[in-house]
């Protein structure tokens, strides 16, 4: 993005767009449970969205600029990611429920959520500690284990796919609601890879950001002074599609109908089968 103004215009958008589905996501969460770690993080996903657009907007607003407002807004820009890819990766791990409500694979899934919030860590503090040498490697770092987390989470839907016939029914859906919003979310974690990639240096000063360039032919993809387009095309409507897929996912699915006995035709996994 070329300007600050043009920012504030898009967390004015990122505001507008994401205070009905935080509420939406608010409901889903309340459906399921709130020991459902897919559904809260996709609640702590657009709360943080709200939160870092209205700290970007306030910051454009503010007169003397306030650099934290800025820095802060920049923060949660970039970490938004690690709570949507780790949503994914609780849905993903509620898809190997069995008929009895045991999740499998629970230790690996357990080691991968904190690869994120790893990722997470890194990602802020590359951001906040501006004057800091390593704060550059930082980031570069946590956007590499977000890309890493990506593609563990499509090996894992593939595996589940391979495994489709011992999923329960609504379970089944919801791979597909993963498998459909996966493209979306590749192009959402490039982004991030492309943008982090694009500077050596990220300095906030006053009204203004600035990047030392490190690799021209990657500048238009810089989060903070590249080109807005690419920006809202690969960011914003990205995550936007994504959150949309599991928000109608939570809404419509019957998850919880799993677990309900019927009839041996419509829910076979609920008897043995024969030999």
């Amino acid at each position: 993005m070329t300007t600050l103004y043009g920012q504030g215009i898009l967390a004015a958008v990122t505001l507008a767009i994401y205070v009905p589905i935080f509420l939406f996501a608010v409901r889903i969460a309340v459906k399921y449970g709130f020991g459902q770690k897919g559904w809260i993080l996709l609640v702590i996903f657009t709360l943080i969205r709200i939160i870092g657009g209205a700290l970007l907007v306030a910051a454009e607003e503010i007169k003397p600029a306030v650099t934290g407002l800025y820095i802060g807004g920049y923060a949660l820009e970039a970490s938004g990611l690690s709570p949507l890819l780790l949503s994914t990766l609780a849905l993903l791990q509620q898809t190997t429920q069995t008929p009895d409500g045991q999740l499998k694979y629970d230790r690996i899934f357990r080691l991968l959520h904190l690869l994120g919030t790893a990722a997470l860590v890194l990602t802020i503090i590359g951001i906040s500690e501006t004057s800091s040498s390593s704060a550059n490697t930082m980031r570069r770092v946590g956007v590499l284990l977000f890309a890493a987390l990506y593609i563990i989470l499509v090996l894992g839907a593939l595996a589940q796919w391979a495994n489709r016939q011992q999923l329960m029914k609504y379970r089944k859906q919801l791979l597909i609601a993963i498998s459909v919003a996966l493209p979306f979310l590749a192009v959402r974690t490039l982004y991030s890879v492309l943008s982090t990639f694009s500077s050596s240096t990220f300095i906030t000063s006053g009204s203004t950001t600035t990047t030392s360039t490190s690799n021209s032919a990657l500048a238009k993809f810089n989060m903070f002074t590249g080109e807005w387009q690419i920006f809202l095309a690969m960011d914003m409507i990205m995550e936007y599609v994504c959150v949309l897929i599991y928000v109608f996912a939570g809404l419509t699915l019957k998850l919880n109908q799993d677990y309900e006995l019927q009839e041996y035709e419509e829910h076979p996994l609920y008897h043995p089968k024969p030999y």
